[in-house]
């Protein structure tokens, strides 16, 4: 039996329940066995095509109000199709430096204009506009990548006390043992997410610097969306081999590498 350390395992429950954006799964097997990996290119291009979307439709709304809205000023149209046009080429410039910085590495943009802000609502836009078209989880398979190289891009280092490990209560036992043992190693605490809102609730009693998430895509970009914004996270999606919530299995050597990118 090894005698290397095992990081303690603390359950907390609260009231979101994780897994219910999976409450429509028809029990059937996963496509690809609940492998989503996809390449980071995916994401860019399906926001693009989200940002696109958006624009038309506030551009046919436009269109469609305009004649009602000249009677109140005929100069109420032309202003509004000029901020219309402004605002799209300041999201088409923001997209490109978000490009810019991915693919460099750098941390071009803050935080608050990248990964831990409008990067976030856009990632949520663009999740929408796949699931309309069955792509939703390679999508969010890509932005989770994305997400994940515009934080690691700042470099940032915390304390072994300053670190939460947070991981769901459906990994394969081999999976959970593997875990425990780079949390042990590293002397990083790691939690057991059983309802959604416990990233929230850990977060504001322990005060990480950072956290480091573990869930399939569709709990990891929801998790994003409430946490990011507030403490540095770095998130690592799951293979569903056995299906949704049940005995998923995680990329262990990745794992350990982020664990000791930020506290060694």
């Amino acid at each position: 039996m090894s005698d290397a350390p095992r990081a303690q395992l603390i359950h907390i429950d609260v009231d979101r329940r994780l897994g219910h954006e999976w409450d429509e799964w028809d029990g059937k097997p996963l496509p690809n066995r609940g492998d989503y990996d996809s390449p980071p290119a995916l994401f860019f291009a399906w926001s693009a095509a989200a940002m696109i979307v958006g624009l038309a439709v506030v551009g046919i709304a436009l269109f469609l109000l305009g004649p009602r809205l000249a009677t109140v000023h005929p100069a109420v149209p032309r202003v509004l199709w000029t901020a219309l046009a402004v605002i799209a080429g300041v999201m088409w410039l923001w997209w490109g430096l978000l490009l810019a910085g991915f693919a460099l590495r750098r941390p071009i943009l803050p935080e608050r204009l990248a990964e831990r802000g409008l990067f976030l609502r856009l990632m949520r836009l663009t999740s929408r506009v796949a699931e309309r078209f069955g792509r939703r989880d390679w999508v969010e398979n890509a932005a989770v990548k994305v997400y994940d190289a515009l934080a690691l891009s700042r470099g940032r280092k915390v304390g072994k006390g300053e670190l939460l490990l947070l991981i769901p209560r459906c990994l394969s036992k081999e999976t959970l043992d593997g875990v425990l043992g780079i949390a042990g190693k590293y002397g990083v605490p790691v939690f057991v997410a059983t309802r959604g809102q416990l990233a929230r609730r850990v977060i504001r009693e322990r005060r990480p610097r950072a956290v480091v998430a573990v869930a399939c895509e569709r709990d990891m970009v929801s998790g994003l969306h409430d946490v990011a914004g507030k403490v540095p996270v770095l998130g690592l999606t799951m293979t569903l081999p056995s299906g949704p919530c049940k005995d998923a299995l995680l990329d262990l050597p990745r794992l350990e590498e982020w664990v000791r990118a930020y506290v060694v």
